[in-house]
């Protein structure tokens, strides 16, 4: 698991690709109060779109992996 300090600038696979969407880097990382990530921005390598996604989704290992597999 990614401490939540290394997750900006972090690359994730999806385990389902959409669109030859495969590959993402965390590109932001927002904050609920105090200092608890609640969501982030990931950008698709092969296309450059950007999408939101809570953080807890992003930590589902049937639906992402860390690092690009």
């Amino acid at each position: 698991m990614i401490h939540r300090k290394k997750l900006l600038r972090s690359k994730w696979t999806a385990i389902n690709p959409q669109n030859k969407e495969k590959h993402f880097i965390v590109t932001q990382c927002f904050k609920e109060k105090g200092d608890k990530i609640k969501t982030v921005k990931l950008e698709a390598v092969y296309s450059k779109k950007s999408s939101f996604i809570e953080w807890s989704e992003l930590q589902d290992n049937e639906k992402w992996l860390q690092g690009w597999q």
